[in-house]
């Protein structure tokens, strides 16, 4: 592991964060967290933390020792000094004279010792970093540290590796009792450059932000380089069919037997994200991929990311998945009965007091193909995935030198069910279509950008689809989270699977699609140039046809239903003069919403479509929008409110329309005007 220390860099945090009054110290200690932060084999997703001892003026002018330190919610890789709360130092100090202390009481008393009252919780290891007597001090989850410790022998192969050079602090959940420990350890031989934590991570420290960060850097690098001596590899499993089903296939089924039921047609459903490398291929295709991916995790931290193992679903062959699909079932209800189990044993131990989390795994191991990390949205299905991809590399290098053994299930429960752990995954209610993938062809401008950002406003992860790649991403941009946007020509059949199979791979399937793309040819009927028909169909018809299609083939291999919402408009019920090949087409696609209602309700799938007219930024351009004013004798803004309501319809009118359909669980076959009021194109 290289030093990524750069003095240039140091003085610019600096003198970048003078100006707010943020002094020398913190400034520094920003940008080695930073430094640790960024490397995934020291510091994931909200993992380790850091301090510094400094001191600050208060309001009435006085100056005051605190120890500034990481806050809850805040991921070293970019922190920022409001990250590092100050807390007062000499009051946490008195607190080693106590015998024990609950954790209640200990969140209690580091809040009421904050500088400032908004500030964010500090870690729950702010004790061990106040009880240490160094300025600074780094705390991570090293990848290669923690295969050293998760052994039967860890300890002896840390000393081995360390000797005196390092303090080592038996297993303890943090807090209290784990910050009077490290002390103790500590003060038995000061010299000390750092802390190994056997199987939870690594500490070091010192006098300056870089001799802590290079203490670090360097204690890992000895725990790269024993890693590196008498290595054996894991030995691969026989009988993997020699063509697995693709990822396409697999990921929707799978997908679907994840779903949690909540009856009435509803259902919990997941995010799922997939990985694949030459590393993972042999984790999860090796002989004992039944043993060692069953142990637990590598640090009791990722418990409340990905739950204490992964499931382990048999090898996808191609052209058999339906009997991968059965199997997959059994292994998937196989990990419930197994968590329902290990719940109901630690839970007894602590007498009852606990409430049992959902039992669905969070990371699945596929031989033949790979991992998926499972989550409620695509950033906690990544977020499984990256800690998945950091285990396969730690328990491979584990397995390299020894045996894989992390701490004992009791001490995972304690973990996963420590309120102060799950308080690091945040509580609130979740928006309508949390969980859900909303699809939308024509995404890029006008009313499917709107419904783009509609779906993504409540909860949903967005797809945007459109011919123009710049659009669609620009969009997919506006929709924050994992929004993905792609170029799609929407006439071309094999470009539109494409597109599906895509969303599938990067999201695990599809729940609401929003035929929307289309565009308006005019000319007399009885003179129309055949050719400028068939185009007209083609895009604003067979178009649609395909997009369902794919939509209907994704949505049938998850089991748990979905919305098809096609863009009909006002020619499909009401044609205009001159509009026969727009409106052709579009009265065609009217209908064949209601054939798909007809023919998919018993599959769980709803059909519906929005009837809109004159929205601006929509098929209508600012162009077409002055012409047909000026040959009526109407403002553009009398004519864009030329309805019943006098009422100008936006795009997000649409939008609206359409997400309200979507919700709508038990509507199908159904038809929305949206025009402000227009007699000859209402329904009934």
């Amino acid at each position: 592991m290289k030093s990524l220390w750069s003095d240039a860099d140091a003085l610019s945090y600096v003198a970048r964060y003078a100006p707010a009054g943020v002094n020398r110290d913190l400034a520094l200690r920003v940008y080695t967290t930073r430094l640790l932060g960024g490397d995934p084999r020291l510091v994931l997703h909200g993992g380790g933390n850091t301090s510094c001892k400094t001191t600050v003026t208060d309001l009435v002018g006085e100056a005051v020792e605190v120890l500034c330190v990481k806050g809850s919610g805040w991921d070293m890789g970019d922190i920022e000094p409001a990250g590092l709360p100050a807390v007062r130092l000499h009051p946490l100090l008195k607190l080693r004279q106590l015998e024990c202390l609950s954790d209640e009481d200990m969140v209690d008393f580091q809040r009421g010792n904050l500088m400032t009252s908004s500030s964010p919780n500090p870690s729950v290891e702010t004790l061990l970093h106040a009880f240490l007597p160094h300025k600074f001090i780094d705390h991570t989850h090293s990848t290669a540290v923690l295969s050293l410790t998760d052994q039967p022998n860890g300890e002896e192969i840390c000393r081995e590796v360390y000797g005196a050079a390092m303090g080592y602090v038996p297993y303890i959940m943090p807090g209290f009792a784990l910050a009077k420990k490290a002390a103790e350890v500590f003060e038995q031989d000061r010299s000390v450059q750092g802390l190994i934590l056997i199987k939870h991570g690594i500490f070091t420290f010192g006098e300056t932000a870089r001799e802590a960060y290079d203490r670090m850097i360097a204690m890992v690098t000895l725990a790269e380089q024993r890693l590196e001596r008498g290595r054996k590899s894991l030995v691969q499993a026989k009988g993997l069919p020699q063509t697995p089903a693709a990822l396409a296939e697999v990921a929707p089924v799978l997908r679907g037997l994840l779903a949690l039921d909540r009856g009435d047609g509803a259902f919990g459903r997941w995010l799922l994200d997939f990985r694949t490398s030459p590393a993972i291929r042999a984790y999860v295709d090796g002989a004992e991929i039944g043993r060692y991916s069953q142990q637990g995790v590598v640090t009791p931290d990722h418990t409340i990311r990905t739950k204490n193992w992964p499931v382990v679903l048999p090898a996808p062959e191609a052209g058999k998945i339906e009997a991968w699909a059965k199997a997959a079932e059994a292994a998937i209800a196989a990990f419930e009965t197994r968590y329902h189990a290990y719940f109901a044993r630690n839970n007894q131990r602590l007498s009852g007091v606990k409430t049992e989390l959902d039992p669905m795994p969070r990371v699945a191991l596929v031989p033949g193909l790979g991992l998926f990390g499972i989550g409620a949205s695509a950033a906690a299905a990544a977020i499984a995935a990256d800690i998945a991809v950091n285990t396969v590399e730690s328990v491979t290098d584990a397995e390299a030198i020894g045996s894989f053994e992390p701490v004992a299930e009791a001490d995972l429960f304690d973990l996963e069910y420590w309120s102060l752990e799950q308080a690091k995954l945040g509580k609130g209610a979740e928006k309508p279509f949390a969980r859900q993938v909303a699809v939308v062809t024509g995404g890029g401008s006008g009313i499917g950008a709107a419904t783009a950002r509609a779906f993504a406003k409540e909860g949903a992860e967005v797809v945007v689809l459109d011919r123009d790649p710049d659009a669609a991403q620009a969009v997919a941009k506006a929709c924050g989270g994992k929004a993905l946007g792609l170029a799609c020509d929407v006439t071309d059949t094999a470009a539109i699977r494409a597109a599906f199979d895509r969303v599938v791979e990067h999201f695990g399937g599809v729940d609401v699609v929003v035929s929307n793309a289309g565009a308006a040819w005019q000319g007399p009927v009885g003179e129309v140039d055949d050719a400028v028909l068939r185009q007209s169909f083609e895009l604003n018809f067979f178009a649609h046809q395909a997009v369902a299609q794919n939509a209907v083939r994704v949505m049938k291999a998850q089991g748990t239903g979905g919305v098809l919402l096609f863009n009909a408009s006002k020619q499909s019920v009401n044609p205009g003069k001159n509009f026969g090949p727009y409106g052709l087409p579009k009265a065609a696609t009217l209908f064949l919403m209601k054939q798909y209602a007809l023919d998919h309700g018993k599959d769980g799938i709803r059909s519906n479509a929005v009837n809109a007219d004159r929205i601006r930024s929509g098929l209508l351009t600012d162009q077409m929008i002055a012409s047909r004013s000026q040959a009526r004798g109407l403002s553009e803004k009398d004519y864009m409110a030329g309805n019943l309501l006098g009422r100008e319809v936006t795009a997000a009118d649409v939008a609206d329309a359409f997400v309200w359909l979507a919700r709508a669980a038990k509507v199908s076959a159904c038809t929305i005007t949206v025009d402000g009021g227009n007699i000859e194109a209402s329904l009934r």
